[in-house]
């Protein structure tokens, strides 16, 4: 396949790059920043790899090499964890998710809707000559990130993909970049809304709450009873490639590990993989005086559970936190 990525240099698209290179997919990425872009991903080691620059809030000649594609990744997004929730702060956020992929399903529509292409394999090669020649439209498939943040945060209520959206800040946003991505639909591209858990790996999140323990200063974050629903990132990229290579995957998908957990629950097997003790919890005081509003990613959670992706068969490298730990940490 031909993939186009947003995102492609954030701590989940990298690895996505690399397994689909390693897979012998050409990719493309679509950067805002192409010097850091070429360092993550240096020619002599990534020859399927091509580098394009783009501004995610606008059209541009960027576009136009969405319709050589089979497929697009959009992943791009301001972060939400990081840094207090001003009014500007929080338009970014949902700017960056709503006008991307607005841009990203206007590049996909406006691409030429009866390209004629020769397959070899699961590939199109244009004017090879080769193969069985067919129309059809390029690309077939979106795949677009979304949250968990969707259904808003409870202590008591277990949630699905056919459960309803909440209210707060974070669901609004996940509404409006869902709406945006489903338009789609309408130029017959094959959509997959993945609703991201936190994803566990070396970085992200984790990497955040190690430091402590490795001092002796670990704990749980606020009162230890929210609920953390995550996914290792190998899971994780392991599923957005099973969405983008099988045809029958489509709608919305909860990417996440089918064992959430607790806060404290979390704490406690962390110190214990590292073998530190995970007694001092982080007052929720410290967290919302650094963070405002935005402590609510990690002050309060939701209880998520993957229905959907499980019943496609998807089968979890990682389903407890006690195994994706231990994998992540030794």
């Amino acid at each position: 396949m031909k993939v186009a990525i947003t995102g492609a240099t954030g701590f989940v698209g990298s690895l996505l790059v690399q397994r689909l290179h390693g897979k012998g997919h050409q990719i493309i990425v679509l950067t805002r920043n192409t010097a850091f872009a070429q360092k993550v991903f240096p020619s002599e080691a990534f020859a399927n790899v091509e580098i394009v620059p783009y501004t995610p809030n606008a059209s541009g000649s960027w576009q136009s090499v969405i319709a050589s594609c089979d497929g697009v990744v959009n992943l791009a997004g301001e972060p939400i964890g990081e840094g207090r929730w001003t009014p500007e702060r929080k338009q970014e956020i949902l700017n960056s998710r709503k006008l991307g992929t607005q841009k990203i399903v206007e590049a996909i529509t406006n691409a030429n809707p009866k390209t004629e292409v020769a397959t070899t394999g699961s590939h199109p090669v244009e004017g090879s000559g080769v193969g069985t020649p067919a129309t059809r439209c390029l690309p077939t498939v979106l795949i677009n990130a979304s949250a968990i943040g969707y259904y808003g945060t409870s202590e008591t209520a277990t949630f699905d993909e056919t459960s309803s959206s909440g209210n707060d800040f974070l669901a609004q946003v996940c509404q409006a970049w869902e709406a945006e991505a489903r338009k789609v639909k309408d130029a017959g591209v094959r959509l997959v809304i993945l609703r991201f858990g936190i994803a566990l790996g070396n970085g992200g999140a984790l990497g955040k709450m190690i430091p402590p323990f490795k001092l002796f200063a670990g704990g749980p974050i606020g009162n230890g009873r929210q609920w953390f629903s995550w996914i290792h990132v190998d899971d994780l990229v392991n599923l957005i490639i099973q969405a983008l290579t099988k045809p029958e995957i489509e709608g919305v998908y909860n990417a996440t590990a089918p064992n959430p957990v607790k806060m404290a629950d979390l704490s406690q097997a962390l110190g214990q993989v590292m073998n530190r003790p995970s007694w001092l919890p982080v007052p929720a005081f410290a967290i919302e005086a650094l963070l405002g509003d935005g402590a609510i990613v990690v002050l309060e959670g939701q209880q998520v559970l993957p229905k959907r992706t499980v019943e496609t068969g998807f089968e979890y490298k990682y389903p407890n936190l006690q195994s994706a730990l231990r994998q992540i940490l030794n």
